[in-house]
This record gives C-alpha cells, sequence and structure tokens, in this order.
C-alpha cells in the first residue's frame, strides 16, 4: 500500500505554488502577465520542484478587487489570453509533472456580474434570488465586517428596490444565496466545466462564508439544511468527474471548529486540505519569542485527520499577513517584532510584509524558516517569489504590496516585462530586496543561492514521504529555542521510514538530546543536507545546533539497506 498511496493521496506530499498571471511574466509586452508567460517559465518551477501549481483568479473582473470580484465564471479575463493559451499551459505543467488547481470564487459575485444587474431590476426577476436580500433595515455589523477601513456593514441598500442586499466582503461583491437550488447548479456547472479543461481541483475562497447561508429566510435554510452537506455534495460531484481532484479549503478558524469543515474526524468527505492558519501564526510569535514553545503547543492540539485529509502549512499568501488567532498582547509581540511601523500592519490585525524583509534578510534566519515550512507535517505552500526572497513594495496599497511583479532579472522592470514602467500592473520593489539584488538569473547560477536552497528543500521533501503522509511526535529536551519533532511513516508489521526534524529559533548554538527510545542500539542518523551522521546511544540521541541552524535526520536501523 505504501508504494501508491503517495500517489493516490498526492496532495499530501506536494509541493504548492501559488501564483498570480498577471504578475508572473509578460510574454508580449503588453505591461501585463498571461498565460502564455507562465508557461514560458513552467521550467522555473519544475526545477524548483513544484508538483502542484495554483492560478489566483484569471476570470473576467471588475477589476476592483485584484481579481476576486468576478463578472464570469465560465470565461478567461482576454488580457491573461483565451481559452487555448489557458489549455496550453495546463497541458505544459502537466508535461512537467505538475497539477493544476484554481481559485474557486463562489461566494460573491461583482456587482457588474449578469445576475447581479438582472437580479437588482426588481423584486420578482428570476436572478433576484440568487442573492441575498432583506427588506428592513439591518442591525449594526460594524463589528463583523472583513475590511474595516472600507465598510461599516455586511448590508447596503440598493435604492431602486429599497431593499438591502448582503455582502460579507466589499458592497461591491454581493453574496450569492447557496440556499437556492438554481446557485448550487450553476457553482457546479463552474466545477465541472473547468476539470473538463484540465484542472485537478480547486482553492476555495471564503468556505464559511460560502456555504453558510446567513441571511436567508428561515424556510429557505430549513429547505437547505446542513450546510455541510452542501460541501459533501460538491466533493462528491468531484469525485464523480474526476477521484483525485481536490479542495483546497481557506477556512480561517479554530481547530475543534476546523475539523468540521473536513467532514469530521471519521468521514473526511468535505474539504480535501485546508490551511493551517493556528500554526501560521503561532510560528510567527515563535520567531518573534525566539521559542519554539507556540509551535510545539499548537501541534500538540492539532486535531488528528482521516487518512484522505491533510493541513497545507505556509509562511504567507496572497493576503494580509493575518494575526486574529493571537491575543492583543501576543499580536503587539509579533507587530514590534516584524512590523512596527503603521504601513506595514493592515486593519490592525496583520502584517502586509513578505518573510526577508521582516527578517532583516538574514540568510541564517530566513532559510531556517523555509526549512521549518517543508518540515512542518503538512503539505508546504509556497507564494510566487518566495524561492528567490523577494521583499514587499509598502508604497502599494494595502494586501497588493505582496504582489509585486516577478523578479526574473536586474534589468528593465525586472525582467517581467518590456512594456513602459506605467502599464505594469503594480510598480517593481526597490532597495535591498528589489530586483538589483534579488532576481531568478543571478541565484540561478548561483549553488549557494536561496533558489539553491529551497529547490533543494522541495527535493528532499519529496524524498521524505514521512514527513507529508505520516505522524509525526514532538520530541521533549531542553533547549527552548529549539524545535524537535519526529515523522514516521509506517504500516503494520513494517518499522517503515522515520526523520527527525530540528530546528533552532535563537541565535545562539546550542545541544540538545531527544529520546529515541523504540529504536534498536546502533540506528545511524544521517543529516539530509549534510555528510554528518549520528548514532544512537543508550536510546538517545544527541545533536549539536548552530544558531538558527535546521536539520534533517533520516532513522536508519540497523541492517537497513536503503540509501540515506
Amino acid at each position: 500500500m505504501r508504494k501508491t498511496e503517495s500517489s493516490d493521496l498526492w496532495w499530501k506530499n506536494a509541493v504548492v505554488y501559488c501564483l498570480d498571471v498577471e504578475t508572473f511574466f509578460d510574454s508580449d509586452d503588453d505591461g501585463t502577465g498571461d498565460f502564455d508567460g507562465v508557461s514560458a517559465r513552467i521550467d522555473h518551477l519544475a526545477e524548483l520542484g513544484v508538483t502542484c501549481l495554483w492560478l489566483m483568479p484569471f476570470y473576467p473582473t471588475a477589476e476592483r478587487d485584484d481579481g476576486y470580484d468576478i463578472t464570469d465564471f465560465l470565461a478567461v479575463d482576454p488580457k491573461l489570453g483565451n481559452f487555448g493559451d489557458l489549455v496550453e499551459l495546463i497541458r505544459t505543467a502537466k508535461d512537467r509533472g505538475m497539477r493544476v488547481i484554481a481559485d474557486l470564487v463562489v461566494n460573491h459575485t461583482s456587482d457588474k456580474h449578469p445576475w447581479f444587474r438582472e437580479a437588482r431590476k426588481s423584486t420578482d426577476n428570476p436572478y433576484r434570488d440568487f442573492y441575498v436580500w432583506r427588506d428592513t433595515e439591518p442591525p449594526d455589523t460594524s463589528g463583523q465586517v472583513v475590511f474595516p477601513d472600507q465598510e461599516d456593514s455586511l448590508w447596503e441598500l440598493d435604492e431602486k428596490t429599497g431593499q438591502w442586499y448582503l455582502h460579507n466582503f466589499y458592497k461591491h461583491q454581493p453574496d450569492l444565496n447557496v440556499t437556492n437550488p438554481q446557485v448550487r447548479d450553476e457553482i457546479s456547472k463552474v466545477i465541472g466545466f473547468w476539470m473538463q479543461l484540465g484542472l485537478d481541483g480547486f482553492r476555495v475562497d471564503a468556505v464559511p462564508n460560502l456555504i453558510e447561508g446567513r441571511g436567508t429566510s428561515a424556510a429557505a435554510s430549513a429547505e437547505y439544511g446542513d450546510p455541510h452537506d452542501y460541501l459533501r455534495r460538491i466533493k462528491a460531484f468531484m469525485g464523480r468527474r474526476r477521484g483525485d481532484a481536490i479542495l483546497l479549503g481557506e477556512v480561517n478558524i479554530p481547530y475543534e471548529k476546523q475539523v468540521d469543515f473536513f467532514g469530521g474526524q471519521n468521514s473526511g468527505d468535505e474539504l480535501t486540505m485546508q490551511f493551517d492558519f493556528e500554526l501560521m501564526q503561532r510560528m510567527y510569535l515563535a520567531l518573534a519569542r525566539q521559542e519554539a514553545a507556540p509551535i510545539a503547543k499548537t501541534l500538540a492540539r492539532r486535531p488528528d485527520l482521516p487518512r484522505h485529509n491533510q493541513f497545507a502549512c505556509f509562511v504567507r499568501n496572497h493576503d494580509e499577513l493575518t494575526l486574529d488567532k493571537l491575543s492583543d498582547k501576543e499580536r503587539q509581540e509579533v507587530f514590534d517584532a516584524f512590523g512596527p511601523e503603521p504601513d506595514m500592519q493592515l486593519f490592525g490585525r496583520g502584517l502586509r510584509r513578505r518573510l526577508p524583509p521582516m527578517l532583516d534578510g538574514d540568510p541564517r534566519r530566513i532559510r531556517m524558516v523555509y526549512s521549518l515550512l517543508f518540515a512542518l507535517p503538512g503539505t508546504p505552500v509556497l507564494f510566487y517569489g518566495e524561492e528567490i526572497g523577494m521583499g514587499e513594495n509598502l508604497d502599494v496599497e494595502g494586501r497588493l504590496a505582496v504582489r509585486t511583479p516577478m523578479q526574473w532579472t536586474s534589468g528593465k522592470n525586472a525582467g517581467f516585462s518590456r512594456a513602459r514602467p506605467s502599464r505594469l500592473p503594480s510598480p517593481i520593489t526597490e532597495g535591498a530586496f528589489g530586483p538589483q539584488h534579488v532576481n531568478v538569473s543571478e541565484q540561478r547560477k548561483d549553488p549557494g543561492s536561496l533558489l539553491s536552497f529551497i529547490s533543494n528543500l522541495a527535493g528532499r521533501y519529496r524524498e521524505s514521504p514521512e514527513v507529508g503522509m505520516g505522524t509525526f511526535e514532538v520530541l521533549q529536551h531542553e533547549a527552548p529555542s529549539v524545535l524537535a519533532h519526529r515523522c514516521t511513516w509506517a504500516q503494520p508489521g513494517d518499522p517503515g521510514t522515520s526523520t527527525l526534524l530540528v530546528h533552532n529559533l535563537g541565535p545562539e548554538a546550542t545541544e540538545i538530546t531527544v529520546e529515541v527510545a523504540d529504536l534498536e542500539e546502533g540506528t545511524v542518523a544521517n543529516e539530509l543536507f549534510s555528510t554528518e551522521h549520528l548514532v544512537v546511544d543508550d536510546g538517545r540521541l544527541t545533536i549539536p545546533v548552530d544558531g538558527y541552524g535546521h536539520q534533517w535526520w533520516r532513522l536508519h536501523r540497523p541492517g537497513d539497506t536503503r540509501l540515506p
């Protein structure tokens, strides 16, 4: 079973790479990245070790929320190319061994979507019930808005009909009414359409908002039933179309509630994967304190998942680096360490920065964090530019500060486009993290570069399926700055494979001794990034660790002839 499991459950040891087509590479020099541009750079991703490409929204848009305000779910934005270009990209990615997923943004539409334009014409329009309306003035919902700098309510008055419509996000993004069977049918058509064109699944935007049916009538909610049944129906529909397709959900809620979105402890028939927002936030707290405890404690309370489910780990994503699960005091610790200036923060709950500037460009610390990303139990997700250490541009508004064009060379427009700078989707990052110092071209030639390091990490991660597929345990020792955990993948009657992963979050060198009592005397530990080796002595392994050091120790029992 172990021989085929890593293929059947491919997402459990995938390397996922998220990119925005518009800011990745411009193939025709009109200033905008495009599908052909991604195809032209697909070998960069293959060399990096990417096995799953995640495309941010590429649909027609009203251009008010960076592609998340969609005007047509069944089309591509013409500025990015056409259907043929997209199919060629999918085909080229798969030729290089990559699956392709895309954003599924069906919690809401743009207010320019034909459905909403029809819906607001009259209260008896056939599309009226595609959205959520109320007759009476809504209560104060200012405390629930997602973007407090721009919205003060979840409801907006439509002057023509005198009713209010629901919008969990911006007022120009009215929420769809998923209690309406016609809306659910349309969403299924969207999913089926893109899967037919070759997608292997979706990253699902705002899952709790999508399924909850907030603001709908009691009768509609009763007929709709359990919202999680809807997720199960989506997953079953995808399974009928393609058995190994995935749903990667954005579900930023506490662990005990996240389990429900997997389908409960014993089923796993809803979302395939979910981002681990809890672990990400406490990783930054651990980095700020230079102590491993916040990570270790979070891993200890992380729920066990069904075999077919997985958490996705990340250092940052395309939104603000949310810290909403931390206490006010903890959040301030992270702000003080990594975003002390007001323009580095967003909404008082997160950061709009990339990792390298937050760590002052310290290469030891940056590499330790990315080693930790790949070592944490789960599936690593990279955001474009992380592999070379790109920084943010704080002159760009809001969350777009981290969505600047990819830096390919030190030349004009960072090699992203030969168009005039004024035609680019956003300005190129400048300063110490600009293309003169940080770009793909120069790092590809340097075996000591961050790009080479992360490519090597991806390779070691893929060679160590126990990290993504197996069970884990946090190991006890006396050094507060060091996280040591062990991942093991085994079947009954088979000792399997085991790797011990060590990360020092502090600047001082130290030494740890960990108990590995289940391993017989003479077990050899080989470090996967060097030629070092250690031997288990009296059930213990003593490991010296550099400041900001990181080590992956593959454990080999006596008589084990497998490669180290």
